[in-house]
């Protein structure tokens, strides 16, 4: 990879927001020609995830007509998203048991463009990786695939940034909304801790 390229692709990582936060990653090598094209990416795709964000998008395209509703739209809404929290938290446990255990390693950055991953383990820039990125707290998995663009030496071994390279749109909408949603919630934490102090 030339340093031009090297160079695009870290700057593809930073047109997203990302957020420190600590996660699983499943992460497998793969060889340059595995997974060359996006169709061959989906196929590879194992079903679980498929059906995870298949879900989130048929409850989105559910709730929205029936907000414009009068009446007892709202009750009705609230009713529906009951129901899919509890679809949510059952695709959650399913996509658990996809985490391996002998393919885990420590995420502590995500967002839109890629990930950050530690490990005493080496690994080559330019590396391709199969991932399966685990927010069970926010009951999200998502599968895609990834390019090794950076690595630094910290005490406990290596950081890794890794930017997307096939990875489905609604996913990486997926990470994006709960990038904020995490941004959220730690700021949130935060005023309170400032309060507490306060007090």
């Amino acid at each position: 990879m030339s340093e031009n390229d090297l160079q695009t692709k870290l700057q593809q990582f930073d047109e997203f927001f990302s957020i420190e936060h600590n996660f699983n990653i499943n992460l497998r090598t793969i060889a340059d020609q595995e997974i060359t094209s996006h169709d061959s990416f989906l196929a590879s795709m194992p079903l679980p995830f498929k059906m995870a964000s298949d879900i989130v998008t048929l409850d989105q395209a559910a709730l929205r007509p029936i907000q414009s509703l009068s009446g007892v739209a709202s009750q009705l809404t609230d009713f529906l998203n009951h129901q899919a929290h509890k679809i949510d938290l059952l695709v959650g446990y399913i996509l658990s048991q996809q985490d391996e255990e002998t393919m885990r390693y420590q995420g502590n950055r995500f967002g839109g463009g890629g990930v950050v991953f530690s490990s005493d383990k080496t690994f080559t820039i330019g590396q391709r990786l199969e991932m399966k990125i685990f927010l069970l707290e926010e009951n999200c998995a998502v599968f895609c695939i990834g390019e090794l663009v950076e690595c630094q030496d910290v005490d406990t071994g290596f950081n890794y940034k890794v930017v997307f390279e096939h990875i489905r749109e609604e996913d990486q909408e997926t990470l994006v909304r709960h990038s904020l949603h995490q941004q959220s919630r730690q700021l949130q934490a935060l005023a309170q801790k400032r309060r507490d102090e306060r007090e």
